[in-house]
């Protein structure tokens, strides 16, 4: 294979520097938290993604930073802002080479993303095209390209790329993780997991490489965790429940190894989340419980009442009442002390809609329909729309919750509603869970709502059976 051409050095970005003025980067980071929640975005903007904007090394922001800076310097565009157009860093017209174990995955959709502008949806989108998933982040440094191409079959030792791993490497792992989550966000997980292997194994090769300093190790060990996560996250949403377990314990081994309490939490956190839809909710506990203990170091208390969330949803399935009250009203305390910069770039999915539909579910598995059904509302109405996927999960619970609280033609209408955005949404956990509402809906199938769902649903159903079952993962 011919050797990747070395990329050019970015250029820094000197206009969003003077915008910057004489705050530092934490201050203007914070500034820019603010702005994004005057509009009901969710960004976990640091000092380092202040950092790594002015030194060029984003060319372009995603499309929830582009609305918050629109929002914060009116009438400028993204030229104005420093920024590259988007059509010029996107795969369009892109004249860069193309990694080869990122392959193009077409997803349809019939109209408008929830959250895109107008001007996409039309067609086809291409997930990794529209946001150059690793693409980008693996080429942008000549020993990260490497590494791709090196890393090892099984049973066979790591080729040494001869090059030294630095600043471009670890970022680019990190920018690799943050692509990940935005498409997933978007898409749901089914699309992608099956394309995370190889990343994931070329972070893994970049840190056994050797030859970095210690700060770029640590960042490599944070990246190379973070990223295990992601794809045990991807694992377990697309129902690969044994799969995810092995990529939390490889994110775990790594936090510990590195002695990283942030990357530790993180894993204790999905960990305990995956116990709970795998039917294990002691262990759902147990590792909610161990992340708090970790937590603790972190001084975050929208993290730690995330946690104590996660510890609700193991007590609500054990029928700890009691307990998950307790657990809840903790949570609610620490969400009230309000987001802070201690609060980890990953949780930037975690509002007051997301605290809504979690302690839904917790409602929902103790058997309390009313209250199930009430806060599953307030999670789909307060939802950023950016969270296409979260969307269609908290409406798919709500229908669940409505059917069984004795509500039939509610939960067909909002059963309904999720099915049309599953067109979007691919994740196999969701689809399971609608599927388990229209047989829950079928004894009912003279109501005229639920008769349409059922029709829609099955429709729905056979058109991947009629081709075969293919799916791009």
């Amino acid at each position: 294979m011919a050797p990747l051409p070395e990329p050019s050095p970015p250029r820094p970005n000197t206009a969003f520097r003077r915008l910057r003025g004489q705050l530092s980067p934490s201050e203007f980071a914070a500034s820019v938290r603010r702005a994004a929640r005057e509009i009901g975005e969710q960004v976990s903007c640091d000092a380092r993604y202040i950092g790594r904007v002015e030194s060029g090394a984003i060319r372009c922001p995603n499309y929830a930073y582009e609305r918050v800076f629109r929002h914060m310097f009116p009438g400028r565009t993204l030229t104005d802002l420093g920024f590259a157009s988007r059509e010029s860093v996107r795969g369009h017209g892109a004249r860069g080479p193309v990694c080869p174990s990122v392959p193009v995955v077409p997803v349809p959709v019939p109209g408008p993303r929830l959250g895109a502008p107008e001007s996409e949806g039309k067609g086809t989108v291409d997930i990794f095209e529209e946001s150059e998933l690793l693409r980008r982040s693996f080429v942008a440094g000549g020993a990260a390209a490497a590494a791709v191409a090196a890393v090892p079959r099984a049973g066979t030792p790591p080729r040494r790329t001869g090059r030294r791993v630095g600043e471009a490497e670890a970022a680019a792992v990190e920018e690799a993780v943050r692509r990940i989550r935005v498409l997933d966000d978007r898409h749901g997980a089914d699309p992608l997991y099956a394309h995370t292997a190889k990343p994931l194994s070329a972070a893994y090769a970049l840190l056994d490489a050797g030859g970095y300093s210690r700060s770029i190790a640590e960042r490599l060990c944070t990246g190379a965790g973070e990223l295990a996560i992601s794809v045990g996250w991807l694992a377990h949403d697309s129902g690969r429940l044994s799969d995810a377990r092995s990529h939390y314990a490889e994110a775990l081994a790594t936090a510990r190894v590195s002695g990283d309490a942030a990357l530790e939490a993180h894993t204790f956190c999905n960990t305990a989340f995956l116990a709970r839809d795998a039917g294990r909710p002691r262990e759902a506990v147990r590792a909610a419980q161990a992340a708090q203990r970790v937590a603790e170091r972190l001084a975050s208390p929208r993290l730690l009442s995330l946690l104590a969330l996660r510890e609700a949803g193991g007590l609500a399935w054990l029928t700890d009442r009691g307990g998950c009250e307790r657990a809840l009203l903790r949570a609610r305390t620490l969400f009230g002390r309000g987001p802070c910069d201690a609060d980890p770039e990953w949780m930037s999915f975690f509002g007051e809609a997301e605290l809504e539909g979690l302690e839904a579910q917790c409602w929902s598995a103790l058997g309390d329909w009313q209250r199930a059904v009430e806060h599953a509302r307030r999670a789909v109405a307060l939802q950023n729309p950016h969270f296409t996927r979260n969307i269609a999960l908290f409406t798919t619970e709500l229908a669940s919750d409505l059917v069984a609280g004795g509500a039939p033609d509610a939960a067909a209408a909002a059963a309904g509603r999720a099915l049309s955005l599953l067109d979007q949404v691919k994740s196999s956990r969701i689809r399971r869970m609608l599927d388990d509402t229209a047989r829950i809906l079928r004894p009912y199938g003279r109501d005229e709502a639920v008769a349409d769902f059922l029709a829609r649903h099955e429709a729905a159903v056979a058109r991947p059976e009629a081709a075969g079952r293919t799916s791009p993962v």
